[in-house]
């Protein structure tokens, strides 16, 4: 089958019009060119759309039929176009974003809101959940994007960086560690709140123990950062995590503190499908998620390249 665009087009001019003379006014076609159209697309049809006469063409019964078809599938092309100028031009269209609990938590909504002011019409969905279900759903598609620290070589997703955190001695408020501003690691009070072992956070701490030759006992072991720093606040130990805690902690009565020797830094990142193209809703997005993730760091440690600082060991999980 070979019928083109042109010659449905031009068959409806004239139907609805009834002459060659006025579809071809319509259409801004010379009139010899959609006469050969027409006799193309009955020829390829097999059938006489028209009759014709000196001043007039009527719709044969073929024709008839044909014109029901070809207007269906005109109505549908047009809102096919319309939807895809629109998702474009990010007038509708749907955004999943998943983040880890405290990410999702602190950094995404007012990335959200900066966005949903500028496109009120995307319907954004949040899933919070943990960094192996963040990179399936990413690679599934069932999420446009994911945020938070992945390994160095996942397979099936791009990655791009947000910014850089580093690991912090978390303390309450008036604990005598807090005095100085940064703390190294053999100088961590022996009562550690540490996160479960299936966490990324407590590998990199059970790596730097390691290369010291020693082996971390924590007082408590909990599986999300939120109970850590409650739990510091309560007097109960000290916690490790990463920097962008901060903008929970600040609403609690605790301090917290650059550890070097070593000073550990992640990536925190946003990722994608790779090998898929990225909407426009989630192109637009990124945009804003990296303007509200500079701000989840303390002021002295919003720098992106740890190339920028000596003695940096950035961590690679």
């Amino acid at each position: 089958m070979n019928i083109t665009l042109r010659q449905l087009y031009g068959f409806k001019a004239v139907a609805d019009v009834g002459t060659f003379t006025a579809a071809a006014q319509r259409l801004k076609v010379a009139q010899p060119a959609l006469s050969l159209n027409i006799r193309d697309l009955e020829r390829e049809l097999g059938a006489r759309l028209f009759d014709r006469t000196t001043r007039r063409v009527e719709l044969t019964a073929a024709g008839r039929e044909f014109l029901q078809s070809v207007d269906k599938l005109i109505a549908d092309l047009e809102q096919a176009v319309q939807n895809a100028r629109e998702l474009a031009e990010r007038k509708r269209g749907r955004l999943v974003v998943a983040a880890p609990p405290l990410l999702a938590a602190m950094v995404v909504p007012g990335a959200v809101a900066d966005y949903k002011k500028r496109f009120p019409s995307i319907d954004v969905s949040v899933i919070d959940t943990q960094t192996n279900v963040i990179v399936d759903k990413v690679r599934s598609g069932e999420a446009d994007c994911g945020i938070g620290t992945f390994a160095e070589a996942e397979e099936g997703i791009r990655k791009e960086v947000l910014f850089e955190d580093a690991l912090m001695a978390w303390f309450p408020a008036h604990s005598p560690s807090s005095r100085s501003s940064r703390l190294a690691w053999k100088d961590l009070p022996g009562q550690l709140i540490a996160m479960t072992r299936d966490s990324r956070i407590r590998f990199l701490v059970d790596q730097v123990y390691q290369s010291a030759g020693q082996t971390m006992r924590p007082a408590y072991e909990v599986s999300h950062m939120t109970t850590a720093i409650m739990m510091v606040e309560a007097g109960l130990g000290v916690a490790v995590l990463p920097a962008y805690v901060w903008g929970f902690a600040r609403a609690f009565n605790v301090t917290a503190r650059v550890l070097f020797e070593p000073e550990v830094r992640r990536e925190m990142a946003i990722i994608h499908a790779s090998g898929r193209a990225l909407s426009p809703a989630a192109e637009a997005f990124t945009r804003y998620l990296k303007k509200r993730a500079g701000a989840a760091l303390p002021r002295g440690l919003r720098q992106t390249a740890a190339e920028q600082v000596p003695g940096i060991h950035r961590a690679r999980v």
